[in-house]
């Protein structure tokens, strides 16, 4: 990676060594390096990239830089160019928008309303699981880690089982674009339109017990609007397509990662089934050593400011490193080392400030839940390929594996296919 101890902080960078599937050692030059970098992101837009743990946390909390692409500088980052119907989520407020939007949608996510899909999301493990178990061997992204939190978001917003492949399709989309045929991105961006407004017509016609009808209710109740909490229609559809979209992407790499980092470990992975009561407190670990989204959404400062001693235009494009924090040994001694008791508390995988992940309870849960009910199901659980062959999604923002091929046949059965 190139030094900008030697270039100065105004020379980009190439970030493709943080899109490799171990990303650590060059965050960590970068993090020795300096606090703050210039780069060129995937897309060709340049930025500044933070990577030591205080300025990422402090920069997580200020009110100065902006979600808001309003305040980006002309000609700078403009997104995926969402249409209106999608773009109005909370990734893109600021208060007082966002206090708005976020007050009328997060009961559905508090911590006691989250236990009670407890069950429900076992008894999907379970029931991926026993289709999984007697072929010996699966892909736990395909097979588990994928169709879990796919099937928990959908119920909850009452989406059709029919509808739910589609919507994976949509998603790789989106999350991994492929840049040789851009009109893949185009199609899937109006697909997902298409279908979330039709989702909200079927369900305004005929509510059901779900959020997406009781968001439907907050959006038509005329009470409410006259209290000024009334969401926007493109208001609804964009938050419908948030928790859709962000409870899947976000939740499938947090199980994937957290199971081959047990697979890396198989002292760990054994002391977990043994004490599977120690879960909890080990996802926390699994987020601060490879978590899912390795950079927070871009900001914007709205005037100039200083990170790290380096001054940032307004209107540029800030990239808070999550991934990097996290590895910080200034915070967290020993920081490539899965250390399951060590001191965790602060750590930013679920960010920090307003902006903390909405549905934090519900991916905790649902990691917890795969978790057991996989080491417990398949006590030789184990790859079945060599270590080497796995392959991540090449994205700055989402870090996530194509595939996790595991076997748990017994120790004299043929493990890697000829």
């Amino acid at each position: 990676m190139q030094n900008t101890a030697e270039t100065g902080p105004d020379a980009p960078i190439d970030v493709t060594p943080l899109l490799d599937a171990d990303p650590y050692a060059a965050y960590a030059a970068l993090r020795e390096a300096g606090p703050v970098h210039r780069i060129t992101g995937a897309d060709g837009h340049p930025a500044w990239l933070v990577t030591r743990y205080d300025d990422v946390r402090r920069a997580l909390a200020d009110p100065r830089l902006s979600l808001d692409k309003r305040h980006a500088a002309p000609g700078g980052y403009r997104g995926f160019a969402l249409p209106p119907a999608l773009d109005a989520n909370l990734l893109n407020m600021d208060p007082p928008d966002h206090t708005r939007v976020r007050r009328l949608v997060v009961k559905a996510f508090t911590p006691r309303r989250v236990e009670t899909l407890r069950a429900p999301v076992r008894r999907t493990a379970d029931e991926l699981l026993d289709a999984m178990a007697e072929r010996g061997r699966a892909d736990l992204i395909a097979d588990y880690a994928g169709p879990l939190p796919i099937a928990v978001i959908c119920d909850l917003l009452g989406v059709p089982h029919r509808d739910r492949r589609d919507f994976l399709a949509w998603s790789d989309a989106l999350i991994t674009p492929d840049p040789s045929r851009p009109e893949l991105m185009k199609q899937a961006i109006g697909a997902m339109l298409e279908f979330y407004t039709g989702l909200i017509a079927a369900k305004r016609a005929e509510p059901g017990d779900d959020l997406l009808s009781d968001l439907i209710a907050v959006r038509d109740d005329e009470a409410v609007g006259a209290a000024g909490d009334r969401l926007t229609e493109d208001e609804l559809t964009s938050l419908a397509f948030l928790i859709l979209f962000a409870g899947y992407e976000n939740t499938v790499h947090l199980i994937g990662n957290a199971a081959l980092a047990l697979l890396d470990h198989p002292d760990q992975l054994r002391q977990l089934q043994r004490n599977p009561a120690e879960l909890p407190a080990a996802v926390e670990e699994f987020l601060r050593f490879d978590g899912p989204s390795p950079v927070a959404i871009r900001r914007f400062p709205k005037e100039d400011v200083e990170i790290g001693g380096v001054r940032i235009p307004a209107g540029d494009s800030v990239l808070l490193s999550i991934a990097s924090a996290n590895r910080d040994p200034a915070r967290f001694p020993e920081p490539d080392a899965l250390d399951r008791g060590r001191d965790l508390s602060g750590h930013l995988a679920m960010g920090h400030g307003i902006h903390y992940c909405l549905g934090a309870p519900l991916a905790r849960l649902e990691a917890v839940t795969a978790l057991e009910a996989l080491l417990g199901r398949f006590p030789e659980l184990r790859l079945a390929v060599p270590r080497g062959d796995l392959r991540h999604r090449r994205a700055l923002r989402a870090r996530g594996l194509i595939s996790l091929p595991v076997t748990w046949k017994s120790a004299n059965e043929q493990v890697f296919e000829a």
